[in-house]
């Protein structure tokens, strides 16, 4: 099993930017696609999330 991760983990994981920020990242082209939509929200594999990070964001460790 996976972990998944919501909006707000993602924000946490890079250093607590805003929800509006947030926002922009997860919708922009490039970032993973979440593997499922639930009624809370959009959830990511939290593998793909640091993956990304690693690529996008390096010094978010």
């Amino acid at each position: 099993m996976y972990g998944l991760v919501g909006a707000a983990e993602i924000r946490d994981m890079l250093g607590g930017i805003s929800r509006q920020r947030v926002n922009v990242i997860t919708n922009a082209k490039g970032f993973p696609d979440p593997v499922a939509v639930l009624q809370m929200g959009k959830v990511w594999r939290k593998r793909d999330v640091e993956r990304w990070i690693a690529e996008h964001r390096p010094t978010q460790d």
